[in-house]
């Protein structure tokens, strides 16, 4: 592999750092308004989870899995986080209450994954995630976030309705990464992601500017528990536990989707040392606020969008993140980017998923009966998607995240599935069948 000369390896970091601010920046906000902080903690959040998604991406990419994958805040974490606070006046417990008891939830998870973690998780995990199972989180994250992106794009993030002018933009930004990535010359396909949220940026400025606000707030960068003083709940301590165990299936599914990428096998000296900086994070999250972190199985499609695969490139963006928490000036600007520019471009990359899952069934014969295998998972899992979460509230609290999360039923179908079913039993069969 040729070695990326030094001011390739600078642009590929501000890429990866564009793509790090794109998958982060809505998380504190929606978060800080689920549990009604102040404006100040809010950007205190904000601050704090630039600064530790560097830290956390620069520790896997250089004592954990070693591949170029983002370390971010988990959107399975995240949806759990918010299906629960918008519950809570319901359960009759105050969000404080809530937030308090969540974070000891989110501490006690986090140790318990790092102690699987050392004693071999991994090895039981890989097992589990067959092609198929891998096919399926692929298709089913592919949908996720092409439905979160293309609300973005219609300028449905801000508004009850679609915004035409927004949605044009979004358009052209689509058509433009897309040409980039697929006519354009390598050394501009590499950096089809960077070229596409720069000039969405500045175009954007142009055509809808915004009056200029003054936006100097102070942040407490170390306050510890913001959501709410701790308290102990079993139920909420149960609920963090399943989560957590359940998130660590991201690490699978990211680390072996990239295997084929950079063409190697990973140890198991490598997910070890993954799950207990995955642990780790999760502790760190539990005491500052944030939500727990994973890695981001979305890498691969920007790593098969920009063609460069290589760690010093993510090292240098996730160094450029700290850097950009710890200046809350540069925080202020990277802010004003637009959602919708952000989606539009990240619409492109996160296609590539789809192009994962196909990979994983390449030499898997499908019949009538053995269609289900695939079938199944996904189709439920997109079902629930796309049912609004609120018409989850007659479920028990407990068991409602799980259940209201149309990634996490897919995974756990298609597992089901693909170990309790003889499918190459039922595949002969069928063959038979037809030969007769």
């Amino acid at each position: 592999m040729n070695q990326l000369s030094k001011s390739t390896q600078f642009f590929a970091g501000l890429q990866w750092l564009f793509f790090m601010f794109a998958n982060t920046v809505v998380i504190p906000l929606t978060i800080g308004d689920a549990f009604d902080l102040s404006s100040v903690e809010v950007a205190s959040a904000l601050q704090r989870s630039f600064i530790y998604t560097g830290i956390a991406c620069i520790l896997q990419a250089v004592f954990g899995h070693k591949y170029p994958l983002m370390e971010g805040q988990s959107g399975l974490w995240w949806g759990a986080i918010l299906s629960l606070s918008a519950s809570a006046s319901s359960a009759g417990i105050s969000v404080g209450e809530l937030g308090g008891g969540l974070a000891v939830g989110i501490i006690c998870s986090g140790i318990l994954v790092m102690i699987l973690g050392a004693l071999g998780m991994g090895n039981v995990l890989k097992r589990l995630f067959t092609p198929v199972v891998m096919s399926t989180v692929l298709f089913l994250l592919a949908c996720q976030l092409i439905l979160i992106f293309t609300k973005g794009m219609l300028g449905l993030a801000t508004r009850d309705e679609i915004h035409i002018p927004t949605a044009l933009l979004s358009i052209f930004l689509i058509l433009l990464t897309a040409w980039l990535n697929i006519k354009g010359p390598r050394a501009i396909r590499n950096f089809s992601i960077l070229i596409g949220i720069v000039s969405g940026w500045i175009i954007y400025v142009l055509l809808f500017p915004a009056p200029a606000a003054d936006e100097h707030v102070s942040t407490k960068l170390f306050n510890l528990f913001p959501w709410g003083t701790p308290t102990f709940s079993l139920g909420l301590i149960i609920m963090a536990v399943i989560t957590g165990l359940v998130n660590t299936t991201n690490t699978i599914a990211a680390v072996k989707g990239v295997e084929p990428i950079i063409k190697t096998s990973t140890s198991d000296g490598q997910y070890r040392k993954s799950f207990v900086l995955t642990g780790i994070n999760s502790v760190v999250s539990g005491l500052f606020g944030m939500v727990p972190y994973a890695p981001y199985v979305s890498s691969l499609g920007f790593l098969q969008s920009t063609l460069i695969v290589e760690r010093m490139p993510m090292v240098i963006g996730a160094a450029m993140f700290i850097i950009l928490g710890l200046v809350p000036p540069l925080s202020h600007l990277f802010s004003t980017l637009p959602i919708s520019v952000g989606d539009a471009v990240l619409f492109v990359a996160y296609l590539q998923l789809f192009s994962g899952a196909l990979t994983n069934l390449e030499g898997i014969r499908f019949t009538q009966k053995t269609i289900y295998r695939i079938a199944a998972p996904v189709l439920l899992g997109i079902a629930i998607m796309n049912i609004p979460v609120e018409m989850f509230g007659s479920i028990p609290m407990l068991v409602r995240p799980l259940l209201s999360s149309g990634l996490l039923m897919g995974i756990i179908l298609a597992v089901v599935l693909e170990n309790t079913v003889n499918w190459s039993k039922l595949e002969k069969v069928d063959s038979q069948k037809k030969v007769g």
